[in-house]
C-alpha cells in the first residue's frame, strides 16, 4: 500500500505532518500539524504529539505518552565524538514532555541509550542530554539542563532552572532545590539547594507521600545525621562504617548501597548549617 495514501487516510494524523517510511505508528496514535517522524520511531498506542514536534533517529516513545509543541526527540548529542551511530532513545509510557524540551539520544562511548521512564513529568525547556537515564514517576520542573550520562532515580523531583554536572547520580525519591547547580552525587531521599549545591536535610515530604512510617523516618534521620551532620563522629569512613554496622531498614540500606555504588563525580557531604530534620 501507498505510503502516503495510507496516512492521509488516517483520521489522527494532520495532513501537514511528515511520517517518513519505516516508522511504527500504532493507530491510536495522534500526530498535530507541522510534527516530523523519522524512518526508524516507533509510537506504541495512545501517544499524542500535539504539533511542531520532532521525533528521529532510533526511538521509542512509549504507550500513552504526549509530547507537547517544539519538542525535539531523539535528534544526535551534542557529542563532537558522535559520527552517527545508531544509538537509541526511549520514553517510558504516560510520560508527559513539555514545550521546547529537547532529548538526545545515546552515544557508543556511553550506555548507548538515553532513556526517560514511565509516568515522568517534563516541564517546558528541560534538556535530557545523551546517555542520561530518568527513573519512573520524576518531575523535571521548567528550565533544568543536564549534562550526559546523569542518572536520576524513581520519584525523584528537579527544580526548575538547575543544572546537572554530567554523570551525577541522583538517588530515589531525592528533591533538588531550583536553580541549584549539582556537581555531585545526590544520595536517595535526601535535599539539596544552592549553588554549589549543599544537602539541606532529607525530603520528609516526598517519604511521607510514599508511605515511610514514623519509625522508618526516625532510622533514616537518625543515618542522615550520623554520615552527613554530626561531624565529631570522625571522617566519613569511621561515620559510614558505623551506619553499615547498624543498618536497620530498607531505606537506610537503599541509601547505603547507593554510597557504596560505583561513582565518577563523588557524593555532595556538606550541609547547610541548620538542617532542617524534624519528623511530625
Amino acid at each position: 500500500m501507498d505510503h502516503a495514501a495510507t496516512l492521509l487516510d488516517h483520521p489522527a494524523i494532520h495532513p501537514t505532518a511528515i511520517i517518513a517510511p519505516g516508522a511504527l505508528i500504532a493507530d491510536d496514535v495522534t500526530i498535530g500539524p507541522w510534527c516530523s517522524v523519522g524512518p526508524d520511531v516507533v509510537l506504541e498506542p495512545g501517544v499524542q504529539l500535539s504539533s511542531h514536534v520532532v521525533v528521529d533517529g532510533h526511538t521509542i516513545i512509549g504507550a500513552g505518552a504526549v509530547i507537547y509543541p517544539f519538542c525535539t526527540i531523539g535528534l544526535p548529542p551534542q557529542d563532537l565524538k558522535y559520527k552517527g551511530e545508531p544509538t537509541r532513545t526511549v520514553i517510558g509510557p504516560r510520560t508527559q514532555i513539555r514545550e521546547h524540551c529537547t532529548i538526545h539520544r545515546g552515544t557508543i562511548t556511553g550506555s548507548g541509550v538515553t532513556r526517560v521512564g514511565a509516568d515522568c513529568l517534563l516541564m517546558a525547556v528541560v534538556h535530557v542530554a545523551h546517555d542520561c537515564v530518568v527513573g519512573n514517576g520524576v518531575i523535571i520542573a521548567n528550565n533544568v539542563v543536564m549534562g550526559g550520562h546523569v542518572t536520576i532515580g524513581d520519584n525523584a523531583v528537579i527544580g526548575g532552572a538547575s543544572a546537572l554536572h554530567q554523570f551525577v547520580r541522583i538517588g530515589r525519591g531525592a528533591m533538588v532545590g531550583g536553580a541549584s547547580g549539582v556537581e555531585a552525587d545526590v544520595v536517595p531521599f535526601a535535599t539539596v539547594i544552592g549553588n554549589r549545591a549543599y544537602l539541606s536535610g532529607l525530603n520528609l515530604v516526598g517519604l511521607k507521600r510514599r508511605g515511610l512510617d514514623r519509625a522508618g523516618l526516625h532510622r533514616l534521620r537518625a543515618a542522615f545525621r550520623t554520615l552527613f551532620v554530626d561531624r565529631d563522629g570522625g571522617v566519613f569512613s569511621d561515620r559510614l562504617a558505623r551506619v553499615r554496622a547498624a543498618a536497620d531498614g530498607p531505606y537506610v540500606i537503599e541509601m547505603l548501597e547507593f554510597i557504596d555504588a560505583p561513582s565518577k563525580r563523588g557524593l555532595i557531604r556538606h550541609t547547610a548549617r541548620r538542617v532542617q530534620d524534624e519528623v511530625e
